[in-house]
Order: C-alpha cells, then sequence, then structure tokens
C-alpha cells in the first residue's frame, strides 16, 4: 500500500524540497490582524498620552481618563481594522496616526 502524498507538497518532488506558499487571502488577514494588534496599541498608547497631557485636571486623574479611554480606542481600531476593505487604508490611518500622536505628545513634552 502506497502512502497518500503530503497535500502541500508539490507533485512529482520528494517531500524534503516540497515548496510551501501562502494564499494571498491569508497574508491579507495577517497584516490586518499585525495592524489591529500593535497599531492599534501604538495609536491607542499615543491617544492616551495626549489626554493624559491635555487635560486640564490634577496628573493623577488625567492619566486615569487617558488609560479608560485608550481601552475604547483600542477596541475600536481593533474591530475597524477588520471592518475596512481596503488594507491600505487600514495601514495609513492606523500607522498615521498612530505616528501622529506620538509625535503630538513628543512635541507638547512633560506636562508641568
Amino acid at each position: 500500500m502506497e502512502a497518500a502524498p503530503h497535500p502541500m507538497s508539490t507533485p512529482g518532488r520528494s517531500g524534503s524540497t516540497a515548496r510551501y506558499r501562502v494564499r494571498p487571502g491569508v497574508a491579507i488577514v495577517a497584516a490586518r490582524a499585525a495592524t489591529a494588534l500593535v497599531g492599534g496599541y501604538a495609536a491607542a498608547a499615543g491617544i492616551a498620552t495626549l489626554i493624559a497631557r491635555l487635560l486640564p485636571v490634577d496628573r493623577a486623574e488625567a492619566t486615569g481618563w487617558g488609560m479608560m479611554l485608550s481601552f475604547l480606542v483600542y477596541a475600536t481600531v481593533a474591530l475597524w481594522c477588520f471592518h475596512e476593505q481596503r488594507i491600505a487604508r487600514i495601514v495609513l490611518v492606523v500607522w498615521g496616526g498612530a505616528a501622529a500622536f506620538a509625535g503630538l505628545a513628543w512635541l507638547l513634552g512633560v506636562r508641568p
């Protein structure tokens, strides 16, 4: 009885030299997931920093508000990454927003 070939192996080649291909759909979902996880975290951290810096209340209270609102921002960004159809728009908005928030927080400096 002959063993069945591996489903991902190329016909006519041995199993050790089989080439594996990533389907385009898998790569797009991986890019969306990476942008949602890492980019969403960066955007949420940038917004939390800006809120903590700009709110005209006590420093500890402003930090608390920023952290609470960052959870809402992170969840919204993650859901939007899988809702939007164009991956280029997702990457541009999420990473561009994260860079803009971080740059603005850096320009504002430490709260007096």
